[in-house]
């Protein structure tokens, strides 16, 4: 089997939604499923819909239109404001998309209705975290002219926190989402079917809240891929923090010294690498790098360590393992690792199928010693 590979396990994805839909619909609350950091599989995201996920979210209408071929029964909503050059694409392949400014609503109203459809919009709110939405005092002007635009039907209205500036979702800010979406249905007498409180980062608040509030919907990726939420990168109780794992082969592996020898200056990446003594290493070299992965994302197995990373080459100190040539090493990873290895185009991406022999296991994740073999009962994706 290639290798660097991407290992999908889709009973454990499977298990990671069905758990979580399960929970959150004690308070209420429906899973909108994020495919993008998958780069839109459609194996996956039939795992998540047999979950039981209520729709399916990405932030790529490329994404969208491949799930779209593929016939993946659901309703899909584009999770990132819309570019004016693709509107088109959008009313045909999105059922709703999420919104922050009126020029792409208008745009999107006249694509609409050029198409002869009728289009859902989510109006996203500025809660704090400086990533996308609309400013509060801004949300009544904004609905107000969504309402008068044909072919556009206001679906709901939503947040995004914890993304670029690491706002944490908690009892105050998604009391004002709820105060909002009632001021909204107070004013224009109209019902808001969603109401969208954010991402993975949600789950703390969530599943430990009294009340939901008005929150109904949460859209979840890391959560259901790496059982992991995004606040300080734990596990979630009940989940496998192990359905994607990423494989790499060992292509050097000698005793070298700890310190680099020469005048330094900066690395490739325009770092100055902090020297530390620490005698020889058996240091061991993987056919993986900075172009196919994020090598601060990895958690290798217990008793290796990351060591840095090139373009095409990840060091490593196994400790007292030592790796041959030809060697596998497992790592789990975090969701940045995961969104570049899936888009890096070096990256062979397999998945095991539900029911297949194997799929649901959870072997302990340490490295494969000797020479490299095909894994029983996994397929490329597609």
């Amino acid at each position: 089997m290639s290798a660097p590979r991407l290992e999908i396990d889709l009973d454990k994805v499977q298990h990671n939604a069905r758990t979580l839909v399960d929970q959150l619909s004690l308070r209420g609350i429906s899973v909108t499923g994020v495919t993008k950091a998958a780069l839109g599989s459609a194996e996956l995201a039939r795992a998540l819909l047999r979950g039981g996920v209520k729709r399916l979210g990405d932030s790529r209408i490329e994404n969208i239109e491949g799930l779209r071929r593929a016939r993946v029964p659901a309703s899909m909503s584009l999770i990132r404001t819309p570019m004016l050059s693709q509107v088109e694409r959008v009313v045909e392949h999105a059922d709703t998309s999420f919104n922050t400014e009126l020029d792409v609503l208008c745009a999107l109203s006249s694509a609409a209705k050029r198409a002869g459809v009728t289009h859902g919009v989510v109006l996203m709110v500025e809660l704090g975290d400086l990533r996308e939405g609309i400013l509060p005092g801004d949300l009544e002007t904004t609905v107000r002219e969504t309402l008068r635009l044909p072919n556009l039907r206001l679906r709901g209205i939503g947040t995004n926190l914890a993304c670029r500036s690491g706002v944490v979702p908690g009892p105050e800010n998604m009391a004002e989402l709820s105060a909002l979406a009632d001021s909204i249905e107070a004013t224009f007498g109209v019902e808001l079917e969603i109401v969208s409180g954010g991402n993975s980062a949600n789950l703390p608040w969530a599943l430990s809240s009294a009340s939901s509030g008005r929150i109904n919907d949460l859209r979840l990726g890391e959560a259901l891929l790496l059982g992991r939420e995004p606040l300080l990168r734990q596990a979630l109780e009940g989940l496998h923090t192990d359905a994607i794992t990423l494989c790499a082969e060992v292509i050097e592996a000698k005793l070298k010294p700890s310190l680099p020898r020469g005048k330094l200056a900066q690395s490739a990446f325009g770092e100055v690498p902090a020297a530390v003594d620490r005698g020889p290493v058996w240091q061991t070299i993987l056919s993986l790098g900075r172009q196919d992965t994020d090598p601060e994302g990895l958690y290798p197995p217990h008793g290796l360590e990351v060591l840095g990373a090139s373009s095409d080459h990840l060091f490593m100190d196994p400790g007292a393992c030592r790796l041959p040539v030809g060697a596998e090493v497992r790592f789990q990873l975090n969701y940045s690792a995961l969104l570049r290895a899936m888009t890096s185009p070096f990256v062979t991406k397999v998945v095991r199928a539900a029911g297949e022999p194997g799929a649901g296991a959870s072997p302990p994740v340490v490295p494969q010693v000797g020479a490299a073999r095909a894994s029983k009962g996994i397929r490329p994706v597609r």
